[in-house]
């Protein structure tokens, strides 16, 4: 194999362009420059399984051997994936298994340079080199331009089922759907079909200020997905992935104008953080 190496400068900063390359929408944006309809699978955490794959089940199999946010996000390539399932190592996945795929993020000035080196085969070496630079020109368009949506995630080792139903069911709603200790949620209403609406109150614990959150939801797939258009059109997508006997859960939504979007992050992050403990007690 050899090393080679792919550069961007990108007038954004380390932050910006750290979630232009991992949040969902923003990976699947840049990938396509490889393959239409690319995505991944994983919880993101270091050490962790990540499949990445295309859309008919093809991939590799991956670990994620380093991620310092906003400096390093590294992947060694272990295997081919198939029908969305890991395939054994062949003779010819022999000679890239182990294969390294590094990015390093440094930041002057207010511009941002993207470093990427990979392990590769030489039979692969022309398509790389053809493609990789295209995938860092739309890498550097989603950072450059304004944020279209964000990404939040958490895993557990409950069950599929389990989580499904905590997380779409009124009841279960009520006690996790808050962002800080001194809020709750009084009242949740969810009729979880295609054209069906949900409702859900939060309020501070004490009683000077309250909101509803609605929408109306426009896809369902059982135990695995859902998608809701939020009263003031902003679209949001829930995703249940299963991997390595772990649950995915990712919501990517689109942020709103009033406030920072790192507020909106962290205050999502919080409630699906708020999720992960109360199915994991009960």
């Amino acid at each position: 194999m050899k090393k080679t190496t792919f550069s961007i400068d990108i007038k954004a900063t380390k932050e910006k362009v750290w979630y232009s390359l991992w949040d969902d929408e923003n990976y699947e944006n840049w990938t396509s420059a490889f393959s239409e309809g690319c995505y991944a699978v994983s919880d993101w955490n270091e050490g962790s399984k990540i499949y990445f794959m295309g859309p008919n089940g093809g991939g590799m199999n991956s670990k994620i051997t380093i991620k310092k946010p906003f400096d390093v996000m590294s992947f060694i390539h272990n295997g081919e994936l198939k029908n969305f399932k890991e395939l054994p190592i062949t003779e010819e996945t022999k000679a890239w298994s182990g294969s390294e795929e590094r990015y390093d993020l440094t930041e002057k000035d207010g511009i941002t340079t993207v470093k990427t080196t990979m392990d590769v085969v030489e039979k692969f070496a022309d398509y790389f080199n053809d493609a990789f630079p295209k995938a860092l020109q739309k890498l550097k368009e989603i950072a450059e331009s304004d944020t279209k949506s964000i990404t939040v995630r958490n895993s557990t080792k409950e069950s599929l089922e389990k989580v499904w139903d905590y997380f779409t069911k009124p009841e279960h709603i009520v006690n996790w759907c808050f962002a800080s200790d001194d809020w709750h949620c009084p009242k949740a209403e969810s009729d979880l079909k295609v054209g069906g609406t949900f409702s859900t109150t939060m309020a501070s614990k004490d009683g000077a200020m309250s909101f509803d959150f609605d929408g109306t939801y426009t896809e369902v797939v059982p135990m695995k997905k859902y998608v809701y258009v939020i009263a003031d059109g902003r679209k949001v997508t829930v995703k249940f992935d299963v991997l390595d006997g772990t649950v995915i859960v990712t919501e990517n939504f689109e942020p709103e104008n009033a406030n920072p979007h790192d507020m909106q992050r962290g205050g999502w992050q919080t409630i699906l953080d708020n999720f992960k403990k109360y199915v994991e007690q009960i």
